[in-house]
């Protein structure tokens, strides 16, 4: 678990890590440097999770050696399903990273929602869901790891 307290704000008690797969932590099904790294630190702390469309059909075997549980979601209502992936896991002790537009239910479900814009883009309405929004899959990660760059950009 990772505790975060937003100054002038509320308490965070993260248990669980969903992530949406390419554009956000992959580009073209290649998995971006650093990520696998962080995931081995993140991962004793939290419960790392990666729900995608696979639009390249390379995540289970990318994803094989990395502490994360895979969920391939159906070719329908994708931005329902992983809307309702965060809320089995537990909306208020879930953080979000995604950047299209079926990732925006559930980075508004989450408690705490990064968007990341990479080479894919990002769809406007999923940044305007986000708590936080970064270049870099590995800046997005390393906000986790050091959490007090996270209370620096939300204290109220």
């Amino acid at each position: 678990m990772i505790e975060i307290e937003i100054p002038g704000g509320e308490k965070l008690e993260i248990k669980f890590l969903l992530l949406d797969y390419n554009g956000t932590m992959a580009i073209d099904g290649q998995i971006i440097d650093g990520v696998k790294k962080r995931f081995v630190e993140l991962g004793k702390k939290l419960e790392i999770h990666v729900v995608t469309a696979d639009t390249f059909g390379k995540a289970r075997s990318v994803l094989a050696d990395t502490p994360c549980k895979l969920e391939i979601l159906e070719e329908n209502n994708q931005e329902h399903q992983k809307m309702e992936y965060v809320k089995r896991l537990g909306s208020m002790n879930t953080i979000c990273l995604g950047n299209g537009r079926n990732d925006r239910l559930m980075l508004k479900e989450a408690a705490l929602s990064i968007a990341v814009i990479l080479e894919e883009g990002a769809f406007p309405g999923t940044l305007f869901e986000a708590d936080v929004v970064c270049t870099s899959i590995v800046s997005a990660l390393d906000l986790l790891l050091i959490p007090k760059r996270l209370q620096a950009t939300l204290r109220n």
